[in-house]
C-alpha cells in the first residue's frame, strides 16, 4: 500500500482518502463496521497522524466514515443531506438554477409516485395520507405545512423501495425549505391554496389505492400546477 501511495499522484491527504476507501472496498465491510484507527493506517501509509487525521476529517464530511469522541471510526450509511448541501451550494452560487434542480425533481419524483403506488406497505400508506391530512390542518401555518410537505415526499420516497430515489428527495429538502412557503405566499385566494393541498390529497389517496397511473397523474399535476411551475415563471420573468 505505501508503494502505491508513493506512485500516485496527488496530495498525501487525497491519496490517504483513497486508501481508507480502498481498504472498506477491499475488506468489504459494510454501514457500522469499525475502521482501524489513524495511528494504524498512519504506520500503513507511511504518512503522520495529521495527514490522517485530516483524511478522516474530509471522509467524516462526506458522510462515507461515521467519526464519535473517543471511539473508532466507522463505516457511514449514505446521506441525501451531502448531497443537499451541495445543491444548495451549487444554486446560491448560480452554477445551476431553481428551475433546473425542479426539473429533475420532477422527472425523479414522478417515477417514485408509481412505484410507492406499487410497493407501499399499508403502514406506509397510513403515514403519507395522515401528512397530507396534517398539511390542510395546517393551512395558515407556513412552518408546519413545510415540514409536513417534505415529510410527504420523504415519505412517498421510502415507499417507492428504492434507498437512493430515498436519499436524492432527501436531498431537496434545504431548496423546498424556502420554495414551498415562496409557493404558498404567491397563493393568495383560498381555492389556489386549497388547490395545493388538493394535489397533495390526491397523490396520497391514489398510493393508498395502489394505483400508479393515478399516482402517476397525481404528481405530475403538482409539479405542473404548484410549486415546479411557479418557480419556472419566476425564473423566465
Amino acid at each position: 500500500m505505501t508503494s502505491r501511495l508513493q506512485d500516485e499522484g496527488g496530495s498525501l491527504v487525497n491519496r490517504a482518502i483513497q486508501a481508507v476507501r480502498d481498504h472498506i472496498r477491499e475488506h468489504d465491510l459494510k454501514v457500522g463496521d469499525t475502521l482501524p484507527g489513524e495511528g494504524s493506517f498512519s504506520m500503513q501509509l507511511g504518512v503522520s497522524r495529521a495527514v490522517m487525521r485530516e483524511a478522516f476529517g474530509a471522509l467524516a464530511a462526506l458522510g462515507l466514515i461515521d467519526v464519535a469522541n473517543g471511539r473508532r471510526a466507522k463505516v457511514g450509511a449514505i446521506d441525501g443531506s451531502v448531497i443537499g448541501a451541495s445543491l444548495d451550494h451549487a444554486v446560491s452560487t448560480e452554477q445551476i438554477s431553481v428551475a433546473e434542480v425542479w426539473d429533475v425533481r420532477r422527472t425523479v419524483e414522478v417515477r417514485i409516485a408509481m412505484l410507492a403506488a406499487e410497493r407501499r406497505t399499508d403502514a406506509q400508506a397510513d403515514r403519507i395520507m395522515a401528512l397530507a391530512h396534517a398539511m390542510a390542518q395546517a393551512v395558515d401555518d407556513l412552518p408546519r405545512i413545510t415540514g409536513n410537505d417534505i415529510a410527504l415526499h420523504e415519505a412517498i420516497a421510502d415507499a417507492a423501495g428504492n434507498a437512493l430515489f430515498a436519499q436524492i428527495v432527501r436531498s431537496f429538502a434545504p431548496l423546498m425549505q424556502a420554495a414551498v412557503p415562496q409557493a404558498w405566499r404567491t397563493r393568495t385566494a383560498d381555492e389556489q391554496r386549497q388547490t395545493m393541498l388538493d394535489r397533495h390529497m390526491d397523490l396520497a389517496r391514489a398510493i393508498l389505492a395502489r394505483d400508479p397511473d393515478a399516482a402517476t397523474a397525481a404528481m405530475e399535476a403538482h409539479f405542473d400546477e404548484s410549486i415546479g411551475q411557479q418557480l419556472l415563471a419566476k425564473e423566465k420573468g
